[in-house]
């Protein structure tokens, strides 16, 4: 296709890509399909769109409209020419209060439209889970609901004008009355009228099939509303004028508790007559943790809205006082809301897990009954399933009976292919058996349109086929969607994979310890192109920096999974494409928590790395940063540090010592501390030390002394900001907790003559080539063995220093760094899964609030009592919690929320060449500002060292450690 990409190159003022990246990155979107396209174009306008279906239709090559990429059936993936609108048209062109509409851009992703509608008290009625990163062409090719559907419809519903191109090339304005209609649409439909009339079921999610009973002369002869939910297969949108709706000025939320879903269905008819703006079912299975919610095996979120808080708030209690329950929750404070939704619309993720870890699948994602069968149809829904040994949670749009549910097909082998098409036959039946609908949300796509004669029949099947015909007579637009439907069971993402487990490193416990199931994991519900961070969320930050899709999480799992399955990227670990995309990637692990299955891109980066550079050379940041700890021990042990910082100091030198080490040339190298933590404490605290050994023993038998915690010399504490650990030896002492570091004790036991344990002595053991680590430095540039080889080496040490006869009783291990502490946690288990010796270590390691809270909980922490800034760092929030730290934060009167996000300095990943444009971007999306705008006696919390790193060279602000906030509080109450 040299010619086609020539000339889309030529006539073209958008991006046009026939790449490698370009390529896969599309080759899938949210569901079970997979296709590869020739290329995609980014167009910067109508004419380019126009030059694209030119070209195409010239070529013989069929195109595909995409927006999101979130589609669930299929629809947005292709052969040909994939038109990407996401990049350049999605723009909200104008906005009118007066008339409640605005014209918008198919590429304009849906919370833009609702901010930019919320200051003159209106929104867009319709509001998909994807509301973040969905857009308003893809909603109107999949004529897409939402949870507000009840109160105010689909997206046909609010949709008035639009502005489409045909494949051959004509611009139509749809709109009512016949308005924008293609040649030969009329005739078609005045004579199928009593068809037309009696052929469509009657129920608000209707949404497979073409509408073309929205051409009745009854219904206004819509044509717009008749071509939402066409899938792309009549026109190309390219602009769209839209309803807005007044939005309430307050809004209460119901949770209702039920003892299991199909209580819950029974329900959700009849809480309508009530007029809620939502009724929103799900069950126990979906939800991580239901300490939010009411008791209950399932639950209906109901939202009702009002004038004033009271009058949302009164609305709510009255359907809790008409609803049978088990339990139930009113909630008014928005923010509460919004936590609670957030539950509900993680759903799509969580969902493709069943609880017992095992993978589901869409497919039958969003059938639709009439709101009061939906009891009814779940229980023969759950009957089927059985006599198919299948699983899967319902949950969804309850009032307007429309069930969401993934269930776990095996797609992977030819007799679960098999049964997956058996399936879907008989569930296509049962569905039209209730009177509803196969697609009640995201269209019919390739996972349903083969199924369409049998809730249509095949005349009116035909009749579809025609009105194709009429807008697309030669087939360009989408082929294979909708009518004349590729077989549901070809096509498989699935299929392509490896049958055999690929090698590595990693462990990948939660997945079998396959690398390929890992990457199935992502499934494309795209919450990782989210464009702006919401509450205390950090995924993605490289997205956010850049708007590519090839680094978001999404895109990088795609390239991941073309290279397994070497048809696209056919060099496999050696692959240049994938090194690129995983190039930005911040290792931040906030996909970890925020991605609703749970992709760990930081993880799957590490393990490219290793065998993308196996047996040869890296890059230099990997020899200098990667092997941090054995650079900065050799100054420790030559004692050269205020060398090192001398010749920092000195500006020709340090920025040769950063070409050479592969450093940005922006930076500034930090300065190495003068003594050690581990020095000081060995100078000043031998004799602290051994009492706290003697008092941790003696606390094991008795109930008397105090408990004992091991203090972790991490490398930066050690090397770079001792200070930290001495604010924090201080803290844990005041509070009562002794403290030892790891693993500077040699511990002797004296036993009686009966072997019971009378005594316990310690002596400090200060080897300087036996440190402890976490090999963090090494597993973040992929240096496996070395991070392995290190781990070992640490768990050996800590065997050698604590008697085998008190390893059970052995201390928690206090880690400062968030980042090392999150190593512990998990890549030390998942490195090395069968030594039981790194699990027991992992489940011991605290955070230093978590230490405190633990085990001196009656400890009152000494009062700040000022306000406070600054970011939760990024593994803290995805790996190790922060709950104990907003409660201690609490106790000494640390007012304020921190702001979410990556501060982008990330390890090395900040100090990296290449790399530090991209790093101060994420800086200034949340942490940069909220200092700014801060209050001058502001405490500015970083317990990490690279988010104080960062904040000192790009803002010239000193952050703390909580611990030495603490430290300092407790000095000044001294005196």
């Amino acid at each position: 296709m040299a010619d086609l990409q020539a000339e889309l190159t030529r006539t073209v003022r958008g991006e046009v890509g026939f790449n490698v990246t370009s390529r896969a990155l599309t080759t899938m979107d949210a569901s079970n399909y997979r296709r590869v396209p020739l290329g995609v174009v980014a167009p910067r306008d109508a004419d380019d769109v126009a030059a694209t279906l030119a070209a195409c239709r010239a070529h013989g090559v069929p195109v595909v409209a995409r927006g999101g990429g979130t589609s669930i059936a299929g629809q947005a993936t292709g052969t040909g020419v994939v038109l990407d609108f996401t990049r350049h048209m999605n723009g909200l062109l104008s906005l009118d209060p007066a008339s409640r509409t605005a014209v918008v851009q198919p590429g304009l992703v849906l919370d833009r439209l609702q901010q930019a509608a919320a200051p003159h008290g209106l929104r867009f009625g319709p509001d998909p889970s994807t509301h973040s990163r969905c857009t308003l062409g893809g909603m109107i090719g999949n004529n897409a609901c939402g949870s507000h559907s009840v109160a105010w419809g689909t997206t046909a519903d609010n949709v008035s004008e639009l502005s489409v191109l045909t494949a051959r090339g004509d611009s139509l304005r749809p709109g009512r009355d016949w308005a924008g209609a293609p040649s030969g649409l009329r005739p078609l439909v005045e004579g199928e009228l009593a068809r037309l009339r009696t052929g469509f079921p009657d129920l608000p999610r209707r949404i497979s099939g073409y509408a073309l009973d929205a051409l009745l002369p009854e219904k206004g002869a819509d044509v717009a509303r008749s071509f939402c939910g066409s899938e792309g297969t009549l026109g190309i949108l390219t602009e769209a004028v839209v309803r807005l709706v007044e939005a309430p000025r307050a809004r209460a939320l119901a949770v209702l508790a039920y003892a299991d879903e199909s209580a819950a269905a029974e329900a959700a008819a009849g809480l309508l007559v009530h007029g809620p703006l939502t009724v929103e079912g799900m069950a126990a299975d979906l939800v991580r943790s239901t300490a939010d919610l009411p008791r209950g095996g399932a639950w209906l979120f109901v939202e009702t809205g009002g004038d004033t808080a009271a009058e949302a708030r009164a609305r709510a209690e009255a359907i809790v006082r008409a609803a049978d329950v088990v339990d139930s929750l009113v909630v008014t404070d928005p923010a509460a809301q919004r936590a609670l939704w957030r539950i509900r619309e993680d759903a799509s993720g969580t969902a493709t897990r069943m609880p017992d870890g095992s993978e589901a699948w869409p497919g039958w994602e969003d059938c639709a009954v009439p709101p009061a069968r939906l009891g009814a149809y779940l229980r023969d829904f759950r009957a089927l399933l059985g006599t198919y040994d299948l699983r899967g949670t319902p949950y969804g749009h309850f009032g307007d009976g429309c069930i969401h549910v993934r269930i776990d097909f095996d797609l992977l082998t030819e007799p679960g292919v098999a049964r997956f098409r058996r399936f879907s036959e008989d569930l296509a039946e049962l569905v039209v058996a209730h009177g509803g609908s196969l697609s009640g949300e995201h269209g019919d796509g390739q996972a349903r349109a083969e199924l369409l004669p049998k809730m249509y029949g095949d005349e009116m099947v035909t009749l579809f086929e025609r009105a194709k015909g009429v807008w697309d007579p030669d087939d360009l637009l989408n082929p294979g969607m909708l009518v004349r439907p590729a077989p549901l069971d070809t096509n498989l993402r699935f299929a392509v994979l490896p049958r055999e487990p690929v090698d590595v490193v990693f462990g990948y416990p939660s997945d079998g310890g396959d690398f390929a199931a890992a990457v199935r994991r992502c499934v494309g519900v795209a919450k990782c192109r989210t464009t702006e961070v919401s509450g205390p969320s950090v995924m993605c930050p490289s997205f956010r920096a850049t708007g590519e899709e090839a680094h978001s999480t999404r895109g990088r799992a795609r390239l991941l999974h073309e290279m397994l399955a070497g048809e696209l990227v056919t060099d496999g670990w050696r692959s240049m494409e994938v090194r690129d995309a995983l190039d930005l990637c911040l290792s931040c692990k906030g996909c970890r928590t925020d991605c609703p299955v749970g992709v760990d891109m930081a993880t799957y980066k590490a393990e490219f790395l290793h065998h993308h550079y196996e047996g040869r050379r890296r890059p230099a940041s990997h020899y200098t940063m990667g092997r941090l700890p054995r650079w900065l021990r050799l100054v420790e042990r030559t004692r050269t540090a205020w060398l090192v910082n001398s010749l920092a100091s000195v500006r020709p030198l340090a920025w040769l010592a950063k070409r050479l080490g592969g450093i940005a040339p922006e930076r500034r190298i930090p300065r190495v501390a003068g003594e050690t933590f581990t020095k000081w404490w060995s100078r000043g605290f031998r004799k602290q030390l051994r009492q706290s050994v003697a008092a941790w023993q003696a606390g094991e038998r008795t109930a008397g002394p105090r408990p004992v915690v091991q203090l972790w010399p991490d490398t930066f504490t050690e090397h770079f900001a001792p200070s930290v650990g001495k604010a924090a030896v201080r803290v844990l002492e005041a509070a009562g907790v002794g403290v030892m570091p790891t693993p500077h004790v040699r511990m002797t036991v004296k036993r009686t003559a009966e072997g019971a344990v009378s005594g316990v002595g310690g002596n400090l053991w200060l080897s300087r080539r036996d440190r402890v680590c976490c090999g963090l430095t090494y597993t973040s540039t992929g240096q496996l063995d070395r991070a392995r080889a290190v781990l070992r080496n640490t768990l050996d040490l800590l065997d050698l220093h604590l008697v085998p006869e008190l390893d059970d009783d052995r201390a928690p291990v206090v880690v400062l760094e968030p980042s090392c502490a999150a190593a512990l946690r998990t890549d030390l288990p998942e490195l090395l899964p069968d030594d039981p010796r790194a699990a027991r270590l992992a489940a011991s390691v605290l955070t230093f609030a978590e230490a405190l809270e633990r085990l001196a909980p009656d400890w009152t922490p000494p009062r700040v009592d000022r306000p406070t800034v600054g970011q939760t760092h990024c593994h803290q929030h995805a790996v190790l919690g922060d709950t104990a730290d907003r409660r201690l934060r609490s106790a000494a009167g640390l007012d304020g929320e921190l702001s979410g996000g990556c501060c982008g300095l990330a390890g090395n990943f900040g100090f990296e060449k290449g790399h530090y444009e991209v790093s101060a971007t994420c800086a200034e999306e949340q942490l940069l500002p909220s200092v700014r705008k801060a209050p001058k006696d502001a405490v500015v919390l970083a317990d990490g060292f690279s988010c104080r790193t960062q904040l000192e060279q790009l803002a010239g602000v000193r952050g703390r450690h909580l611990a030495e906030v603490l430290a300092e509080a407790l000095e000044a109450e001294a005196h």
